[in-house]
């Protein structure tokens, strides 16, 4: 593998932000702890930023119960300030609510938050977990963005947020689980070029690429030492796999010529709350497709 190169974007996205700007797309992407959004989609985030578009990065809960030694207050502080490091790395703002790691229910609270959030940003488009997951907190993550997805657009619902003029597109991220149904990668997105900029954005969550999730795998002897070297395990462990169905999206986005090139990608299914986009529609929402 070529020595990996990692450059810092320097693009700030302020709450307080104007999103009403015409041409430009907003993508919220929800994840249900910290360091989801930036894994499942990060590389796509990058496409979408380097393009001029907005991205920001959430997590619906504070991530105090993923790891192995600490937990509590003192992780949620320590994977708060891994998100705050990983938005700076990949150029967004990352939002941390503070409901507890593993406790994370379908209420209208939290519902109603969301709501708030998409609204905000004005987003045109929001990705985030299917329901099919092994973790209670995906799978209520998923709900809760499912159940917010119609609201989004009624007035008397969050009423102290204007609502959004017309639903956005929701999407799901890639899982490999099988029951009740398959993911399907309707939308594949080509993230070779930022690729390494993903991975240094995912590396800022420490306490997960590098400590829990390896140690849960049982593989804890095999993260190296060393920051160069960890960005280069890191990167191998997390390529994506291109399959048949995936190649045949690529094709369709991108043309036969360029989707031979692709390396990596990251891949999308279209939820059924929401728009229901043609082609064309797809293409506009994500101008990176050609």
């Amino acid at each position: 593998m070529n020595k990996l190169i990692f450059i810092v974007l320097l693009i700030t996205i302020p709450f307080s932000h104007s999103y009403a700007r015409e041409n430009v797309i907003n993508v919220v992407i929800i994840g249900s702890h910290p360091d989801d959004a930036d894994k499942q989609a990060g590389g796509t985030a990058l496409e979408f930023l380097k393009r001029g578009h907005n991205v920001v990065f959430v997590s619906l809960t504070n991530g105090d119960a993923g790891h192995q030694i600490q937990g509590g207050e003192m992780l949620a502080q320590r994977r708060l300030s891994e998100a705050q490091e990983a938005g700076s790395r990949f150029g967004v703002e990352y939002i941390v609510l503070d409901n507890p790691d593993g406790k994370l229910q379908p209420a209208i609270e939290i519902r109603e938050e969301i709501i708030r959030i998409i609204r905000k940003f004005k987003a045109d488009v929001v990705i985030g977990h299917r329901p099919n997951a092994m973790h209670p907190d995906r799978r209520n993550s998923a709900i809760l963005l499912q159940d917010a997805a119609y609201m989004v657009i009624v007035p008397n619902v969050v009423p102290d947020v204007p609502p959004l003029e017309e639903n956005p597109l929701f999407l799901y991220f890639e899982d490999n689980f099988k029951k009740p149904n398959s993911f399907q990668p309707d939308i594949v997105v080509d993230i070779t070029d930022s690729f390494e900029q993903k991975i240094y954005g995912m590396a800022a969550h420490e306490s997960q690429f590098f400590e829990w999730q390896p140690w849960i795998a049982k593989t804890l002897e095999e993260v190296p030492s060393g920051k160069q070297k960890r960005l280069e395990w890191l990167a191998g462990i997390s390529k994506s796999q291109l399959t048949e169905e995936k190649r045949i999206q690529l094709i369709k986005w991108y043309g036969k010529e360029k989707a031979e090139k692709v390396k990596n990608t990251e891949s999308f299914e279209i939820c059924e709350y929401g728009k229901r986009p043609d082609d064309k529609e797809v293409r506009r929402l994500f101008p990176m497709l050609k």
